[in-house]
């Protein structure tokens, strides 16, 4: 029997996390990475070094792969569109990824399906801004370049039109929206199959800081089941209507006065689904495996009341190795995730899964684990 090979383009920690769940089902990885040295290139056989930028690369690359998939949404438009036109299948196409790469094209396509948005428009200068400002509550507003930001990067809070110069000077449209009053962020994530079969993982709550995710807790605390039932709603709704085939996680605001507004679209296995590893039935990375090779999905039903992903940063201290005797010791059921790459201060480098009955221990718990790998807690 010939197995397929699953060409994917990026080599972070996600294509890294896909790759390990292809592994007992006998799938095969070619990687395009843009290093040696990136997460997913040190445990993939099969490593194309190489621009994801040029379409010839991406062209040979190609060969011998029996579907393409990403670890990130950069690969540009035009040459996903031209893949396809090779016969390649490409997943998720371009058609449904450009919702990811293009926010002001994702605005437009949820307003035309109905989906509830921050209120937002595409602005062309700092006097734009005033003037969208003017149109609802005044400032601040949240402004971001349509492509290519991500973990706060691209995004911006102003509070008058002299502090909105900075986002124009990147040279690409500038989208702006309302800075909501929210209650806290939520993800939906949900998993889709070419032959539209989904599924929708239990609500998650996604607490930021400094705009980088730092704990997901699975399911969300305190969430109406009519809210969380809407929220899944919304994820499916989405994935349908634009033909997600694979992982999507949408980022939700839960506003002061009861609603919920998508935030941002994701289109791979997402940071809000980490906990999926070990605290669900099937995990986000064997599901988007699953969906991309059109085979049956897995159940998603969480394995306990409670699972918490917190991030491991890096800091100060580099030998987080040393730290796994008391991190171990001290709790037999946590599990540590850890990506291969250098400490950097602020750097994603790992994260730490931990689950149970008690929600206030599970918190505890992983949260210790994240702050003794990084070295801010010491006992």
């Amino acid at each position: 029997m010939t197995f397929p090979v699953v060409g994917m383009v990026g080599g972070g920690q996600l294509a890294r996390m896909t790759h390990e769940a292809g592994i007992p089902l006998g799938i095969r990885f070619k990687l395009l990475s843009d290093t040696p040295q990136d997460s997913a290139a040190q445990v993939v056989h099969d490593v194309v070094i190489g621009d994801y930028r040029d379409l010839e690369t991406l062209r040979a690359f190609a060969r011998g792969c029996d579907v393409m998939t990403f670890d990130h949404e950069h690969v540009p438009t035009e040459h996903l569109r031209a893949l396809e036109s090779d016969g390649i299948p490409v997943r998720p196409g371009p058609d449904a990824l450009v919702h990811a790469q293009d926010k002001g094209a994702m605005r437009a396509r949820l307003d035309a399906i109905g989906v509830p948005c921050p209120r937002h428009r595409i602005v062309s200068d700092p006097q734009d801004v005033a003037a969208f400002a003017a149109e609802g509550d005044g400032f601040p507003v949240v402004l971001k370049t349509v492509r290519g930001g991500y973990d706060g990067k691209g995004v911006w809070v102003v509070g008058s039109a002299e502090e909105a110069a900075e986002p124009f000077r990147a040279g690409v449209p500038v989208l702006a929206e309302e800075k909501v009053d929210f209650v806290r962020e939520l993800a939906a994530n949900v998993v889709r199959s070419p032959h539209g079969q989904a599924v929708a993982y239990p609500v998650v709550e996604s607490q930021q800081v400094n705009g980088v995710c730092d704990t997901v807790i699975a399911p969300a605390p305190d969430l109406a089941d009519e809210l969380a039932l809407k929220a899944e709603e919304m994820a499916l709704t989405i994935a349908k209507e634009i033909g997600v085939v694979g992982h999507l996680a949408v980022e939700l605001f839960q506003t002061r006065d009861g609603r919920l507004l998508v935030n941002e679209l994701a289109m791979r296995p997402h940071n809000s689904g980490h906990w999926t590893q070990d605290g669900a039935i099937t995990s986000q990375f064997a599901n988007h495996v699953r969906a991309i090779l059109d085979l049956p999905l897995g159940d998603p039903r969480p394995r306990a009341k409670w699972t918490v992903m917190v991030n491991v940063l890096g800091g100060d201290y580099p030998d987080m190795y040393s730290a796994y005797l008391h991190c171990m010791a001290r709790d037999p059921q946590l599990k540590i995730h850890m990506y291969g790459k250098d400490v950097k201060p602020g750097r994603k480098v790992g994260h730490v899964n931990t689950y149970g009955d008690d929600l206030d221990d599970v918190l505890e718990r992983a949260r210790h684990a994240a702050g003794y790998l990084r070295g801010t807690i010491t006992e």
